[in-house]
């Protein structure tokens, strides 16, 4: 099968969007599927306000459609909600062809962050993007059932996964006055960083990420390190080096560093929100408190191999064939409706209709 993945998160940006699609597409290939993307590279680009970090694309419907015609996919993805998103979601509309969409990020909760925008509004504008799609791919059960909630409608799950073979326990050293908690993410606002930074802990305090609030806090808080942005093998030994890993945020809806943490034999320390409470439980490879310090201080004595155990049950594969079962069995269900009908004749059709318009 070969699926079109349409989605504004894209490289150059270091986000558990991106390594989801990243490495959800390269365990597909290995099951014999292929992934191609639709992406901000082939578009002008801005810088987004407060955050300059993030570009975003200035697509149109003309290159758009081409691109999707071009492609000329078994089935079409979409996996965020910006300007590539909506465009994408208008050209299926428009044509009339089925499409699955996935929920990786609250924006009403970062939005209401940064400007005085209602949570409603922004909820309401979601749930009629994601109301057309045939399935929304959640997560975990809970952000599942939040959404389901909210009265969005045909929500299934998508679970994660984790590179095992490149996040494992090493025998690495920071150099650093020990017990070393490490926070992994990006730097802003919305990942509620001061609540770990003002903690009483001792040791060391590290931050490995970047983005807009990186200078204030590194200002505000001198007795921290922050290390910037990491990748690789350069990420998974300051993962190894850790003791344990502290999760302040109150707003993902994963969080893709918890099983990379895990996976490196590092306990977890967060608030029990949806994400860590998804994916930790009841399982003795964390604590999730609503005291931090509290919570940070007990994961100091669970085992290493506990967690690197619990870890390892979750792979990029099961994840990249539970997205493909998502997606086929929505082409399934919209050939029983249309007699079969495949999308690729859709788009043939589609291409037809536009070309004549263009002409006339």
């Amino acid at each position: 099968m070969k699926i079109l993945v349409a989605t504004d998160a894209w490289h150059p940006q270091v986000n558990g969007v991106v390594r989801t699609l990243t490495m959800m597409a390269e365990a597909a290939r290995s099951l014999g599927n292929e992934v191609v993307f639709l992406t901000p590279e082939t578009f002008r680009t801005f810088e987004l306000p407060s955050y300059p970090d993030l570009r975003v694309a200035i697509p149109s419907m003309g290159k758009v459609a081409r691109m999707i015609e071009d492609a000329n996919p078994d089935s079409i993805h979409i996996a965020t909600e910006g300007p590539i998103g909506i465009w994408v979601w208008r050209y299926c509309r428009r044509y009339g062809l089925p499409f699955t969409t996935s929920f990786h990020t609250r924006f009403p909760e970062y939005i209401s962050a940064r400007a005085p925008i209602p949570e409603s509004w922004v909820w309401a504008c979601l749930r009629y993007f994601h109301g057309a799609s045939h399935a929304v791919m959640a997560a975990t059960p809970a952000l599942a059932d939040e959404l389901r909630g909210k009265g969005f409608v045909n929500v299934v799950l998508w679970p994660r996964g984790v590179d095992a073979n490149l996040f494992r326990p090493r025998d690495a050293d920071l150099g650093l006055q020990r017990p070393v908690f490490l926070c992994v993410g990006r730097v802003a606002v919305e990942k509620n960083l001061e609540a770990f930074l003002c903690l009483d802990l001792p040791g060391t305090k590290v931050i490995v990420g970047d983005g807009p609030a990186r200078e204030s806090l590194a200002r505000d808080y001198p007795d921290a390190i922050f290390l910037g942005a990491q990748h690789g093998e350069t990420l998974a030994n300051t993962y190894s080096a850790a003791d344990v890993f502290v999760f302040p945020s109150k707003t993902d809806t994963f969080g893709l560093v918890l099983l990379e943490a895990l996976a490196s034999g590092v306990p977890v320390a967060a608030l029990p929100v949806t994400g860590p409470k998804d994916v930790i439980g009841d399982a003795p490879v964390g604590v999730l408190n609503e005291n931090l310090q509290a919570a940070a201080l007990a994961a100091l004595t669970i085992s290493r191999e506990t967690c690197r155990a619990f870890a390892l049950r979750h792979s990029w594969e099961a994840c990249a064939r539970i997205f493909v079962d998502n997606v086929d069995r929505v082409l399934i269900a919209d050939h029983r409706t249309h007699r079969r009908r495949s999308i690729r004749a859709m788009l043939k059709r589609a291409s037809q209709v536009r070309f004549k318009f263009i002409r006339n």
